[in-house]
């Protein structure tokens, strides 16, 4: 593995430097992880090793700085995770999900998660459009865990962290597609926990909508088309013990339901659906 990436580098232990025994077995140890954690990724390609690999590298991989490129320049690697979010789609409707499965799967979405933060590969991660094979996830209604737990990682650990970036924020409110593609998953979502109250998908799709309302178009965009069920008393008694929750929803609308924003001409998306 002598071509590896140089950043793929184990985090920097806390003290100062020491010419001890005990820190030459530090580092003898790190390096004995990072050739592990460098295996691992190139196991990702064997369907034999994969289940195994997405367990060890979901649980370790902090222990990595830059893990994130070497995951997205690997042969086959992030076609390998494609296929572990695809082979579930069947599984979905009708719902037989099963704990393994979801356990497996969201192993996937940790590496993919870890892809979208990454500074060197958000925008690649971005640009092939991958958070569109997470929609089906999030589009699902089932309340059981496995369900549930899918939902959880894929909005919370992902399309979350892809808003909270001011480059994906911008990526999303770019086209008038990508916006209105989120913001109907997020609608759906709001729908559905009308139904089956989650007051932890709701304090994650409240702060998604509120991350949005930080681009003029979008929030300009949401004066339409934010469910009526966040601007009513539907989900109080979910927001009763959550004060961080509420206090986002009140800032979300006093963003949405302010002055209207001036946008420069052409600058809305119903021109750019229109156009």
């Amino acid at each position: 593995m002598a071509n590896l990436p140089q950043s793929l580098s184990m985090n920097a232990p806390f003290g100062g430097p020491s010419a001890s025994a005990n820190a030459v077995g530090a580092q003898a140890n790190k390096d004995r992880k990072m050739q592990s954690a460098e295996q691992l990724v190139l196991d990702l390609s064997n369907p034999d090793l994969r289940e195994n690999a997405l367990l060890e590298l979901s649980k370790n991989k902090e222990f990595f700085q830059d893990l994130a490129p070497f995951v997205w320049t690997s042969f086959g690697t992030i076609a390998a995770l494609i296929q572990e979010i695809v082979s579930i789609y069947p599984v979905l409707s009708p719902p037989n999900l099963t704990p393994a499965q979801s356990n497996r799967v969201c192993n996937a979405l940790a590496l993919l998660q870890c892809v979208a933060s990454h500074p060197d590969t958000r925008m690649l991660f971005l640009n092939a459009h991958i958070p569109l094979y997470l929609y089906p996830f999030l589009n699902t209604t089932s309340k059981s865990r496995p369900f549930e737990y899918l939902r959880l990682t894929s909005l919370g650990f992902i399309v979350q962290k892809i808003l909270l970036d001011d480059v994906g924020l911008d990526y999303i409110c770019t086209t008038a597609e990508r916006f209105f593609a989120v913001g109907r998953v997020l609608g759906n979502m709001v729908v559905t926990l009308a139904e089956q109250p989650s007051s932890r998908l709701l304090k994650h799709i409240i702060r998604c909508y509120l991350r949005l309302s930080d681009n003029p178009r979008a929030c300009d965009a949401l004066r339409s088309c934010l469910p009526d069920m966040l601007r009513d008393a539907t989900f109080s008694s979910c927001l009763r013990e959550d004060p961080t929750t509420r206090r986002w929803l009140q800032q979300l609308l006093h963003n949405v339901q302010g002055p209207r924003v001036a946008l420069q001409a052409g600058g809305g998306f119903d021109h750019m659906l229109v156009n």
